[in-house]
């Protein structure tokens, strides 16, 4: 009986010692399953927020990789472990995502898999040519320059919006915009293209057409007063000058243009070697306007060629005091006084080219 007594109480500790180690397992189990799930992974020393960019055609690795790299995570092998249970391989979308520090796995992946992005915000102004266009566009969006430049270059693909390669830039109004940042080069194009549309309302359309001016004819002056003046106040002077030029049919003679057809606009003296250089630019050798815009023109350079000013300038020079604005002449006689005035300034100053 003693026997059996104590084979029974073997039985039960034994039972009860499997019980328990089965019990420290699960517990075991539970513990890293909820430090897996729930324990934040994502600390960030520097600030309370960060931005993770998930490119295009990315896999589970890349997107661990990233985040290991860029130290958002602490733990890498837990949250590859969740997100394989998530089945987050098969659910990855590029894009730009928000990151807060003491987030965890769980609530990343959640965000991650939903493919909530946030958008970017995207800027662009003084602008000269398609290569800086491109280039500060890229910095800001998925599409590389390359792409964005082979697009704005290919004939065939401009000519859906109505434009040639010389005057695609004028979809390009400078402002502030919201993207998602895995937006492609086409799909940058075509919603420029849209903004353009909204841009060009009723009333700046009205007022083109009573100057017997196209869009693109309108940015095209805009972009050359841009180039005049960063004196807003007078933009409709200058603009003025050349409305009246068009219309009595005088060369524009417009210095910014000598500058786009050699390619440097650091020049601060047009030479009369510069006037003789041979393109469709140059103003001084071509009457109208040339083929399409020098830069990207800012909002107030159109409007104030739609909204230029009224008077009988012919002419106008630099000040020479170097203040930005400048001084305007009715006749080639008083521009000659005033552009001597300028010469002087500027061989004062040693500023020969």
């Amino acid at each position: 009986m003693a026997k059996k007594k104590n084979e029974l109480s073997l039985f039960v500790k034994v039972i009860i010692s499997i019980l328990v180690i089965v019990l420290i397992f699960m517990i075991f189990f539970f513990y890293t399953s909820y430090k897996r799930i729930y324990q934040p992974n994502v600390i960030l020393k520097e600030s309370e927020t960060a931005y993770l960019y998930i490119p295009t055609g990315s896999t589970l690795e890349d997107v661990v990789n990233i985040l290991y790299k860029k130290n958002y995570i602490v733990n890498r092998n837990s949250f590859e472990r969740l997100a394989e249970k998530k089945n987050y391989r098969n659910r990855i979308h590029p894009g730009r995502y928000k990151l807060t520090n003491q987030m965890n796995n769980n609530k990343l992946l959640d965000i991650l898999r939903s493919g909530k992005q946030e958008p970017v915000k995207v800027v662009f102004n003084n602008i000269r040519t398609k290569e800086q266009l491109a280039g500060k566009i890229s910095r800001q969006i998925e599409a590389d320059s390359i792409s964005i430049i082979r697009l704005l270059n290919d004939p065939v693909f401009v000519q859906k919006y109505g434009l040639t390669t010389k005057t695609i830039t004028c979809i390009f109004v400078p402002n502030t915009y919201e993207f998602w940042w895995n937006t492609s080069a086409e799909k940058f194009i075509e919603r420029m293209h849209k903004e353009y549309v909204t841009f060009w309302n009723e009333n700046r359309l009205s007022k083109a057409k009573t100057l017997n001016l196209t869009k693109e004819d309108v940015i095209t002056i805009a972009s050359i007063v841009d180039e005049e003046t960063f004196r807003k106040d007078e933009m409709d002077d200058i603009a003025g000058v050349y409305i009246n030029r068009l219309r009595k049919r005088i060369p524009l003679q417009a210095d910014p243009t000598i500058k786009y057809a050699i390619g440097d606009f650091t020049v601060k003296r047009i030479l009369k070697t510069h006037l003789e250089t041979e393109s469709p630019y140059n103003t001084y050798k071509y009457y109208g306007l040339p083929p399409g815009p020098i830069s990207v023109p800012s909002i107030e350079a159109i409007d104030a060629v739609l909204n230029f000013k009224e008077h009988d300038y012919l002419y106008f020079c630099a000040k020479a005091d170097f203040s930005g604005y400048h001084s305007f002449a009715k006749t080639l006689e008083q521009h000659n006084i005033n552009a001597r005035l300028y010469q002087r300034a500027l061989n004062k100053e040693k500023i020969y080219r």
